[in-house]
């Protein structure tokens, strides 16, 4: 279920798989999300309420057992809009917030970027009490969704920001038509990349990465975290490029202890 934690200070992240949950196939088991298009035969309702579940299992997971579910959600949709969440009994919004990136200066709420190739991205300060979850796919990494994250925190009072690079697919995996990766690297400095077949291909890690540092300065002093299995190579992980419509999707998490 959670792949990976780690904790900084008052800042608590996790990255959560696709095992622990009661998705049935093929979006078994831990899927975090009702898919845009449902593979043939997928019930809607069916699918909503298997998604209910899982959230509520992953809340559990990561706030030592409370009940409800905690988790805050955002319609992702390559952009780089950042949305702030705040105390955990607002009323949720309905629907989800459109936007790429959610921030939250309050302890309790359980910040989610859903992903199943895309970067998820968890960057946050301990001391300063903030935190950001952030959806990096290619064309949001290019919109500047991970600095625009980067500046919300900022402008909330972050001056020591620790990062979380999560699951994603690999420069090794990523291919793309030559075109499309040399307009992604003009753009982005280091996400230009072979695959291991030797065709052109995109590193959005990377990418992230040279973003998160170009961040740090004297006034910001940002640490990378990377906890980057393939998400193409790695079964259990959702891949949308593996899958297709087939896939489920995986999360990072981030939230403030109290």
């Amino acid at each position: 279920m959670l792949a990976f934690t780690d904790e900084r200070g008052r800042v608590a992240v996790a990255f959560t798989d696709r095992l622990g949950g009661v998705s049935s196939p093929p979006y078994a088991e831990l899927s975090l999300a009702v898919p845009a298009q449902p593979a043939d035969g997928c019930s809607v309702t069916a699918l909503r309420a298997e998604v209910a579940e899982n959230r509520a299992r992953v809340s559990r997971a990561v706030t030592g057992g409370e009940e409800g579910d905690r988790l805050r959600t955002m319609r992702q949709v390559h952009g780089a809009d950042v949305v702030y969440v705040g105390p955990v009994d607002d009323p949720l919004p309905a629907p989800d917030p459109e936007a790429d990136a959610l921030l939250t200066d309050r302890p309790g709420v359980v910040l989610s970027a859903r992903a199943a190739d895309c970067v998820p991205v968890l960057v946050g300060d301990g001391e300063a009490g903030v935190v950001a979850a952030v959806h990096a796919g290619r064309k949001g990494l290019v919109a500047g969704v991970v600095p625009r994250a980067v500046a919300a925190l900022r402008q909330r009072g972050a001056r020591r920001l620790t990062a979380w690079i999560g699951p994603h697919v690999c420069g090794r995996c990523y291919e793309v038509p030559a075109s499309l990766r040399d307009d992604v690297a003009a753009a982005v400095p280091g996400t230009g990349a072979e695959t291991s077949w030797g065709t052109p291909a995109l590193d959005l890690g990377a990418g992230v990465r040279r973003q998160l540092e170009g961040a740090a300065g004297r006034e910001l002093r940002v640490e990378v975290v990377s906890f980057e299995p393939c998400t193409v190579e790695d079964e259990r992980f959702y891949s949308y490029r593996r899958q297709g419509t087939r896939s489920g999707r995986h999360a990072g998490l981030a939230w403030l202890r109290s």
